[in-house]
C-alpha cells in the first residue's frame, strides 16, 4: 500500500503544482490561496473517489476493454508527461492563462487530474480493497495539500527576492527529477500490462 501512496504522490507531482501555482501565490492572500487549494483537492478528491468505486466496471464492462489495455495506454501518457516535466519544466504545465475565475476547478483540471492520476486511482481499486484503497486515497490527498503548503510556507519565510528566484529555480530541478520517476512509473506499467497479455 506505501508503494502505491508514493506513486500515486509522484505522479501528482507537489512539485510542479508549487510552480504552477506562484502566480495565484503572488495574487490572492495566503487565506484565499489555501481555500483555493482546498477546493481543488475536493474537486479531486471527489473524482478519483468516483474512478475508484466505478472505474474498473465501466473499463471491463461496458467499454469491454481489458484491464491490461488501459494500464499499457496509461502507462504511456504517464511516460509522455514525464518526458515534457525533463525536457520543458516548468513550461510544460502552463498550457493556459492564469485566470482567477474559477480557479480551483483550473488547478483540479488538468493539473491534480489527468490521465496518469485517473489510471492509477483505477489500479489501486483494482489491486486493493476497496476500504484500503479509499483510505489510501484521501492519505495521499491530505499529503500532496500540506506539502504544497509547506513549500509556501519555506518561500514566504525567504525576505530576499534573489533568495526566492533560487528556491524556485531548485524547485523547478526537483521537478525534472521528478520527471525520470514518473517516467520510469510509466515504462513499468507498460511492461507490466504487456507481461500481463502475453502470460494470460
Amino acid at each position: 500500500m506505501l508503494s502505491i501512496i508514493i506513486v500515486f504522490l509522484v505522479m501528482l507531482n507537489p512539485f510542479a503544482l508549487f510552480l504552477y501555482l506562484n502566480p495565484v501565490m503572488e495574487e490572492l492572500s495566503h487565506k484565499d490561496f489555501l481555500k483555493v487549494l482546498l477546493r481543488a483537492t475536493l474537486i479531486s478528491f471527489v473524482i478519483f473517489s468516483f474512478f475508484l468505486f466505478f472505474g474498473d466496471a465501466i473499463i471491463q464492462r461496458v467499454f469491454l476493454i481489458n484491464f491490461d489495455s488501459f494500464r499499457i495506454f496509461g502507462g504511456i501518457i504517464i511516460f509522455s508527461f514525464a518526458f515534457l516535466y525533463i525536457v520543458k519544466g516548468q513550461h510544460a504545465l502552463i498550457t493556459m492563462k492564469e485566470s482567477l475565475d474559477d480557479l480551483a476547478s483550473e488547478i483540479a483540471l488538468p493539473f491534480m487530474i489527468g490521465a496518469g492520476t485517473i489510471s492509477l486511482s483505477i489500479l489501486m481499486s483494482n489491486q486493493y480493497p476497496v476500504q484500503q484503497a479509499f483510505g489510501a486515497l484521501v492519505t495521499i490527498l491530505v499529503l500532496n495539500y500540506l506539502f504544497i503548503v509547506g513549500l509556501k510556507f519555506i518561500k514566504d519565510q525567504l525576505s530576499k527576492r534573489k533568495l526566492k528566484i533560487a528556491f524556485d529555480k531548485n524547485m523547478q530541478i526537483l521537478l525534472r527529477l521528478v520527471g525520470f520517476f514518473v517516467g520510469a512509473i510509466g515504462v513499468n506499467m507498460i511492461i507490466t500490462g504487456i507481461t500481463n497479455i502475453i502470460l494470460g
